[in-house]
Parts: structure tokens; C-alpha cells; sequence
């Protein structure tokens, strides 16, 4: 049986999640042992148009961009989006909650009108495309990934955490951020990176978008036992989960 052939494709990102791709070290070598590499810019020079998966990093912010997705998801059977930018536009869709003409002129001054530099609202990669699944997070967690990867090398269908980041808190037995009267969404965020964050004294960023069975009446209980108003937990949404998700936390 043959090894799938995979390409890697980056859109506009820091390519933070590739890089996470190489940190896995000597796991990656066991990782190229059920899957083959075929195009990777940020690793290999070599380049193909024959791939089963397809692999992209990066939010969608040009036209350019869009019609290049589209073009290099058309070969594979399987798409696969990883990071908060990929999968849902990440830090670069704040842009979209002003003016673009006002965000252009602010970034590139007397150049905002050059064609090249031409840029739309931003969008995650399954706004363009039809993507069969996702690895979220900012930067992904590079162990859900090798999973991810293993699952589809071997036919396997990847199981995704759909419950909140508080689970794994409470799992590890780590104190939660409300009580040093920080606002965390790991009420309302996606599971599944293992909570490094408020693991290490730090609040959750919300960078795994909303988890589809977020307890929202659990998270209104929170800030009020806290203090805290819904408001206020929106307000942190915006960095990553900007116009279209934090509707849905109300």
C-alpha cells in the first residue's frame, strides 16, 4: 500500500504552524514513515501537483488568494486546515471590524492603491473551500496533529475534542484563572491542546474557536459568580473569535 503523498500550502500567516510541524524532531521522521511529503516550501525545494492531502496554513485576505486555494485544494481528496488563521481567520480577521479603505492607507500610506497590495475582508480557508477537518489552535498543537495525520494515513476518522478547555483544566487539577480575577474563555473554548495556557499562568486566548457544546448558561453563571459580565467575556473573544463567532456567545 502506498504512502499518501502530501502538500503544505501557506496563505497569509506567520507560518508558526509549519514551524511547529518541524518541532516535532524526531517524531516527524516517524511521521514520514506513514505519509510522503511532496511539496512543503518551508522544508523541501521539491515541488508536485500529484497529492491525496492537502494541507493549508494561513487566512484568506486577497482575491489572488482565494483562486489559488481553490486551485491547490482540486487535486487532493482530503483538505486539511491547521492553525486559528486556517481555520477561521485568526489574528488577521480583526481588520475586518474597520474600514478597509482606512486599515489600507494605515498599513501601506501612499502605497494603498497599488494593485498588488489590493486586500478584502479576511476569511478562514473553510469559508472558500470545502475542508474535511481541522487542527485549531495558535500555534496548533503539534501532537493533535501527528494524530490527525496518522488517522488519515491509516483511514481512521480523527476524534476532536467538542467540549471546553475548562475540562482539562479540571483534569489537571489546575486552579482556575477566575479565582486570581483574570477572565479566561476556556468556558467557552475548544479542548483539545491539553490547556497550556492557564496550565502556565496564563488565561485562555480562545485560539481553538467556540466548542461546539459550550455550556453558554454555564459561562453567564461564571461571570456572574466572579463578577464578571458577558460583556466582558465577549470583549476577550475579539482577538480570535472576531464578527462571526462571538455572536454566538450571548
Amino acid at each position: 500500500m502506498s504512502k499518501p503523498r502530501v502538500a503544505i500550502f501557506d496563505f497569509a500567516c506567520c507560518e508558526g504552524c509549519q514551524l511547529q510541524v518541524v518541532n516535532m524532531e524526531e517524531e516527524l521522521l516517524d511521521l514520514i514513515q506513514v505519509v510522503q511529503p511532496v511539496t512543503w516550501r518551508e522544508a523541501m525545494t521539491e515541488e508536485s501537483d500529484d497529492y491525496d492531502i492537502a494541507i493549508i496554513e494561513g487566512s484568506i485576505t486577497r482575491k489572488e488568494d482565494e483562486e489559488r486555494l481553490k486551485r491547490v485544494c482540486e487535486p487532493a481528496d482530503i483538505t486539511v486546515a491547521i492553525g486559528a488563521c486556517a481555520t477561521m481567520g485568526g489574528v488577521n480577521r480583526i481588520k475586518n471590524r474597520f474600514d478597509l479603505d482606512e486599515i489600507k492607507e494605515y498599513v501601506y500610506g501612499e502605497d494603498a492603491d497599488k494593485e498588488h497590495l489590493d486586500t478584502y475582508p479576511t476569511r478562514g480557508a473553510p469559508e472558500v473551500v470545502d475542508v474535511d477537518y481541522q487542527v485549531q489552535g495558535c500555534p496548533m498543537n503539534n501532537e493533535e496533529f501527528g494524530y490527525v495525520v496518522r488517522c488519515l494515513a491509516l483511514g481512521k476518522e480523527p476524534v476532536i475534542p467538542d467540549y471546553p478547555v475548562c475540562v482539562e483544566c479540571k483534569a489537571q487539577g489546575t486552579v482556575c484563572r477566575y479565582e486570581y480575577g483574570e477572565i479566561c474563555l476556556g468556558v467557552v473554548t475548544r479542548a483539545g491542546c491539553g490547556a497550556p495556557c492557564p496550565s502556565g499562568g496564563g488565561w485562555c486566548f480562545g485560539c481553538r474557536g467556540l466548542a461546539p457544546n459550550a455550556n453558554v448558561q454555564a459561562a453567564r453563571d461564571v461571570m456572574e459568580e466572579y463578577g464578571k459580565t458577558m460583556e466582558d467575556l465577549q470583549e476577550r473573544l475579539l482577538l480570535f473569535n472576531t464578527e462571526m463567532e462571538q455572536a454566538n456567545v450571548e
